[in-house]
């Protein structure tokens, strides 16, 4: 619960500060004409735009300072070239994404572990560059505090602003002040009573001055082209102020509070709005968007040729072993980034959404007017008209389809690569926009280069996530819809043409475009995983199965939940060339193991790993239900965490008398049953249809109309009462009262358990009780040795006060959940035979949330029973 709340407060303060942002400047967005803000977009000469780039590629690439700084203080042995590879792929990545640097830590330190770093260098270096990022700002803050930049005006009108720029500037005497002392040594280096040098302090100052200072300039020549008649100091000072406002609102590139502060301070020099957005919109494009394109790129080059992974969350547990600093548990790092475990394909997957959007986005804007001109003189109409639907369509199948290829699915690499073919194509035939056609090409490549990644052969469909990427399929062409249809208008009547142009496109046809390329891409997406299902379908166990459980079972001891594998509902896994056996049945995006694997126990965890790799080629993952402690090593050893479901009842049956103070109670209900009249057999297989009908009749009065549960319970079938003795209870007239399937454990005659318990209502107090002494004591005198009563689930759990925090929680249920279900009830029942409890956990992987698997696992044991 505490988890889910500092999640939910890490999520909800950027979204409501930039509500904030938004709802405060809507009187300036309002006023925003977005067909002026492309035509002042499109003014801007071609020269101009490649100075732009230029200066904002220099400006991110003085960014890998940092890492140099790094590098020399904790001696990384890593190539320069590579350092700069490093460092691009990780600021980029923490300009687009990152919550206070975190992104860019998680990346770094994957990118670092890659080359052979040890993981104590890397935490040093990526815990000591957490508080430097923040000084090359407040460095700007005393520049414009001291008059060199510019911003009175903006400052005078918004006096609060004052507040935020002094709050920034004293950022840079406070962390130079704490860098001389132990405790700053000790929150956030780690490193003991080493104090940095003052070189290391001051070349990190710089780097972080150098970066903001580039950046600045950026901003500023993006200014000097689309404003015009303006100063750099009225520019570096502007931009000062602004990126003040962004890095307090804490949101992902200072979105919403930097775009809202530009607004107002352009609008006080005498700008129009719309120029004021074209300045953000490039700045955006060029400083973030296009080195984040170039930082996706080569993080797969660079992480894109690996081949298959036996075991995903073992690889994830180990990236993200990394001793943290108290805020950046606070903000859940890395939890909160599970995508580095997979860094390569998780860009390949951003690209190919990016390559979706960039097609709408290309279809939602108009294209050069020259460009259009000529089209129409080389293409006809219905050509040009055809290409910008189908490209429509094509770019709604990527942006779905770039969910299979984060997925690694073998399938959606197929079909995305045709789409990006495709899309290039129409983009290029419905305007002539080579640009996008190029980039398209691009991602194509890099999907081929890294085709080697892709080898799963599906993955489940999971209703909430087809709604989540309908909902954002659904929002996205609402937006292409809005911004098509309100550009186009806007834009043309802005340009005065005195000639109608054929190019130009109504509302209505945007919305037809908007209903056929949406509907249309669900279509399509739907045939292809229809026609094509490669999802893993889990039937259960057949005849022939059931016949090798048992040729398996005469070499190989089982356990107490074995005998229910011939309810036929499980299916088999047979690993180790068929020496371990895993039945598991499947639910939602996970396979459910019931129990330990049978088989020698040395060779259990290959057995595991072999299995999580099958289950990964589906994009599943692999869970435990009801392990037992001897075996809980070799889950660890494979990557799994663990959570106690309760204590199972074992009763040493040498050690079981009715004799003796303690028992008389026991002993008075089995006299009593005897002078009365009940009789107790135990009745051996084959069953004829009489006694079967008359259990029948016996387990319907005890559900009284209730469904079974299954998976690890027992149900009335009687092709599975077919396979081990019955205990019988008869009343004085010879009737069955109540009866019990006994369940033999496969481990030589050792253990012997009860399955499906059943009794007619409204019999005399103690007759269970009397039914599991005659049980206890037909075990002893045929030599078992050990009685399993059956569990007590969440017994014991959570009572210890360092007890994880659900198992505190299970505790409180058991403690004071009676209502609806008697836990605690259970739990003293069974203790009257004064048996032995051992503990029962379930063992999941670290990347699976256990409330997301607890709902799993209830709707498992609640589904309904398959007959067999």
């Amino acid at each position: 619960m505490a988890a889910f709340q500092t999640k939910t407060v890490r999520i909800l303060i950027p979204v409501l500060i930039f509500g904030l942002v938004v709802w405060a400047g809507q009187h300036e967005l309002k006023k925003v004409r977005l067909g002026v803000m492309v035509a002042e977009l499109r003014r801007i000469p071609p020269g101009a735009l490649a100075e732009i780039l230029i200066l904002a590629l220099v400006s991110v690439a003085v960014m890998s300072c940092y890492d140099f700084v790094i590098r020399r203080q904790f001696r990384f042995q890593v190539s320069a070239g590579r350092t700069f590879r490093y460092s691009w792929i990780s600021n980029t990545f923490n300009n687009l994404l990152g919550f206070a640097g975190l992104t860019g830590a998680g990346v770094r330190t994957l990118l670092y572990k890659k080359s052979g770093v040890p993981m104590g260098a890397i935490t040093a270096g990526v815990v000591f560059l957490s508080p430097v990022v923040l000084n090359g700002l407040s460095v700007m803050a005393w520049l414009e505090i001291f008059g060199l930049f510019e911003a009175k005006a903006l400052l005078h009108e918004h006096k609060w602003i004052n507040l935020a720029v002094w709050a920034i500037a004293l950022y840079l005497p406070l962390f130079v002040a704490l860098q001389r002392t132990k405790l700053f040594a000790k929150w956030f280096h780690k490193q003991g009573k080493d104090l940095f040098p003052w070189r290391t302090i001051l070349e990190a100052i710089g780097a972080s001055f150098v970066e903001w200072l580039f950046a600045g300039l950026t901003f500023t020549l993006i200014a000097h082209y689309v404003l015009g008649g303006v100063t750099w100091r009225e520019m570096l000072g502007l931009y000062t102020v602004a990126a003040v406002g962004g890095i307090l609102s804490m949101a992902p590139g200072g979105v919403g509070a930097f775009d809202l502060t530009v607004l107002l301070g352009t609008k006080l020099m005498g700008f129009p709005a719309e120029r004021a957005l074209a300045v953000i919109v490039l700045f955006r494009f060029f400083y973030y968007i296009i080195p984040f394109c170039i930082g996706l790129i080569l993080s797969i080059l660079e992480l894109g040729f690996r081949g298959r992974r036996s075991s995903p969350e073992e690889e994830e547990r180990q990236l993200l072993e990394v001793p943290l600093t108290y805020w950046q548990k606070l903000w859940g790092w890395p939890g909160q980034f599970r995508f580095l475990s997979d860094l390569g394909v998780w860009a390949l997957g951003k690209l190919v959404l990016l390559s979706g959007l960039i097609l709408l986005l290309s279809a939602a804007t108009p294209g050069l007017l020259y460009r259009i001109r000529m089209s129409q003189e080389i293409l006809s109409m219905p050509v040009m008209h055809l290409s910008h639907q189908l490209s429509v369509i094509v770019g709604f199948v990527l942006v779905v389809l770039s969910r299979g290829i984060s997925l690694r699915v073998r399938q959606a690499y197929v079909w995305t690569s045709i789409m990006l073919l495709a899309g290039a194509v129409f983009t290029f035939t419905k305007a002539f926009d080579y640009e996008e056609a190029v980039f398209l090409l691009l991602v194509a490549l890099m999907l081929w280069i890294s085709r080697g990644r892709f080898y799963r052969s599906g993955a489940p469909i999971i209703r909430r996530s087809v709604v989540l990427w309908l909902v954002i399929s659904v929002v996205i062409a609402f937006i292409y819809y809005w911004l098509g249809s309100h550009i186009h208008y806007s834009f043309f009547k802005h340009l005065h043409l005195k000639e109608p142009l054929i190019g130009r496109m109504p509302s209505r046809a945007y919305a037809v475009n908007t209903l056929v390329g949406l509907v249309g891409a669900w279509i399509l997406l739907i045939l292809i995983f229809s026609l094509r299902p490669n999802s893993l379908r889990v039937k259960g166990a057949a005849p022939e199965d059931l016949d090798r459980l048992r040729k398996f079972l005469r070499d190989n001891k089982g356990n107490a939940l074995t005998h229910m594998l011939f309810l036929g509902d499980k299916s088999f896994y047979w690993a180790q060339e068929g020496r371990v056996l895993l039945p598991y049945s499947k639910v939602r995006d996970k396979l459910v193991v019931l129990g330990d694997p049978l088989g020698k126990i040395e060779l259990v965890s290959a057995a595991i790993a072999e299995f999580q790799h099958y289950a990964d080629l589906y994009g599943l993952s692999v869970v435990f239900y009801q392990v037992t402690p001897a075996y809980l090593p070799l889950y660890h050893d494979n990557g799994y965490r663990f959570f106690k479901l309760g204590e199972e009842a074992l009763i040493h049956v040498d050690d079981f008398s009715l004799a003796g103070r303690r028992n008389a109670d026991l002993r008075s209900v089995r006299n009593r049953f005897e002078r009365e009249g009940y009789t107790f057999e135990i009745a051996a297989p084959p069953y004829g249809d009489k006694l079967l009908d008359e259990l029948k009749g016996v387990s319907d009065a005890w559900l009284k109309g209730r469904q079974e549960k299954g998976f690890s319970l027992g149900w009335f079938e009687p092709a599975y009462l077919q396979e081990a003795p019955l205990a019988l209870l008869k009343n004085p007239e010879g009737a069955i009262v109540a009866f019990a399937s006994i369940a033999p454990s496969y481990d030589g005659g050792e253990t012997v358990s009860i399955d499906l318990m059943r009794h007619r209502p409204d019999l005399p107090n103690g007759t269970m009780d009397n039914l599991f002494i005659r049980l206890l004591e037909w075990s002893k005198e045929n030599g078992f040795k050990v009685f399993n009563l059956g569990n007590a689930p969440l017994s014991s759990v959570g009572q210890k006060d360092r007890a994880l925090r659900e198992e505190r929680l299970a505790g409180l249920v058991f403690q004071h959940g009676g209502h609806w279900y008697g836990f605690k009830g259970l739990r003293k029942y069974k203790e009257k035979f004064n048996p032995q409890w051992e503990p029962r956990y379930l063992a999941y992987p670290a990347s699976t949330y256990l409330s997301v698997l607890t709902l799993d696992l209830v709707r498992l044991v609640s589904r309904k029973v398959k007959r067999i």
